[in-house]
């Protein structure tokens, strides 16, 4: 086949990968255009709520908005609380303040507000209170296992060793695209 009888070679943007796309891939943009229409600008606040605030108070709370007002520096974020926990929430709200920030990467929320509901929650019971349970991973394979402790076999400290052996562990096995 020469030159002038192939194709016109595809952009890559318009290319799809070979083989298996990720869901994740396929949700992204459906993820966030949800997210922005609540005022969501990172979606992480989300979809790893409680990596963010912690197991305690992600049992309590559910974000529901981000609300920007015109003139005034900060947003405010609106929870979703049951009124049973709402008094720990609200003396909560500075470390919750602290932990979104630091989601953001800079002191986006000004101002947290509480919405209290049913213990049902909205609309008969559309909001519950229960995280999703943790995901379990696949042990990985001994010959990686025993790879991650020969890269942090010099270290005395055990928490420290385990900590790398961890870590080395994680980029062994990580995805590569």
């Amino acid at each position: 086949m020469t030159q002038e009888d192939r194709p016109p070679a595809q952009s890559r943007q318009g290319r799809r990968m070979q083989g298996f796309e990720p869901a994740a891939g396929l949700l992204k943009d459906r993820i966030r255009s949800a997210g922005e229409s609540r005022g969501f600008a990172v979606t992480r606040l989300l979809t790893h709520w409680p990596d963010v605030v912690g197991a305690e108070l992600a049992r309590v709370t559910r974000p529901v908005k981000v609300g920007f007002a015109k003139g005034a520096f900060g947003a405010t974020l609106t929870l979703l609380v049951k009124p049973s926990d709402a008094p720990v929430v609200q003396m909560q709200i500075p470390r919750l303040r602290e932990r979104v920030n630091a989601c953001y990467g800079y002191a986006a929320i000004g101002r947290i507000h509480l919405t209290q509901t049913a213990p049902m929650g909205f609309s008969e019971g559309q909001a519950t209170f229960t995280p999703a349970p943790p995901v379990a991973r696949p042990a990985p394979p001994p010959e990686l296992v025993a790879q991650a402790q020969q890269t942090a076999r010099g270290v005395q400290d055990d928490g420290l060793r385990h900590a790398l052996e961890t870590l080395a562990q994680n980029i062994l096995t990580r995805h590569r695209t």
